[in-house]
């Protein structure tokens, strides 16, 4: 559990002057009463992420901390950091975008066919650079799954849609990220079940451990009668999008 009380204290004791987290953890630092009683002034770098980023606490950190820079970026266990802001970036370049690449690292945005998208639409991230992994140790097979040929990272929704049509009580799947104050962002599947299945989201994810990488497991699953299409008969991901941000709302409502 994140104990504001101890990490002020840590900092004070131990001269900490490097200190990273999620946007929250800052935001109770701010709000904390007695944070006025500890000395902070060893600070020198906050390093956040994985969740989305009011503007204003990027102010708040720069104008009641004493952090004299603080960064924001983008990376995973299989690369590290492939992207971050840089000493002079406003608080709106911090707060809304994840930076530039790293020096080493190429990144791309594509959509279907391997096609690079325009600035401002959204699509698949691809990564390469020296610190992105081999392959899995032993496992070659999956190797050549998640890694493609000029050494990108790959995990498409489409990929893990098809592998949730092999549960016997799926007729139906669409995956859509969401967001996730630990990782930044999760997969979240919507299902239609065939006629007379019983499975339970919790069982479709169990078994999605069975059948997938970790990190390709959908983090929740939700059962619908049906899933929106538009004339085409193609999923409208983006009113699956709006749906599970209602849902966030309402839980964070309660």
């Amino acid at each position: 559990m994140f104990d504001v009380e101890r990490v002020l204290s840590r900092v004070q004791d131990e001269r900490v002057t490097v200190l990273p987290g999620a946007p929250t953890i800052y935001q109770a630092i701010l709000d904390h009463t007695e944070r006025d009683h500890y000395d902070l002034s060893s600070l020198r770098v906050a390093v956040t992420g994985a969740a989305d980023i009011p503007v204003e606490l990027i102010r708040r950190v720069h104008d009641e901390l004493p952090f004299r820079r603080v960064v924001t970026g983008y990376g995973l266990t299989e690369a590290g950091t492939a992207s971050a802001t840089e000493e002079g970036d406003d608080p709106e370049a911090i707060a809304t975008t994840v930076g530039r690449p790293r020096p080493g690292f190429e990144v791309r945005v594509v959509g279907e066919g391997d096609r690079d998208l325009p600035a401002g639409e959204a699509g698949e991230v691809l990564l390469r650079g020296g610190s992105v992994m081999a392959g899995y140790l032993d496992d070659p097979e999956e190797t050549e799954k998640v890694l493609s040929a000029d050494g990108g990272f790959n995990a498409y929704p489409a990929e893990i849609e098809n592998a949730l049509l092999r549960h016997p009580d799926v007729q139906q799947a669409a995956v859509i990220g969401i967001p996730d104050e630990r990782l930044g962002e999760v997969g979240m599947a919507f299902l239609v079940l065939a006629d007379g299945a019983g499975v339970t989201p919790e069982g479709v994810i169990e078994w999605s451990r069975q059948q997938m990488a970790n990190y390709k497991v959908p983090r929740a699953v939700e059962i619908v009668d049906e899933l929106p299409l538009n004339a085409t008969g193609k999923v409208v991901k983006e009113t699956l999008r709006e749906h599970a941000a209602a849902g966030r709302a309402r839980d964070d409502g309660r």
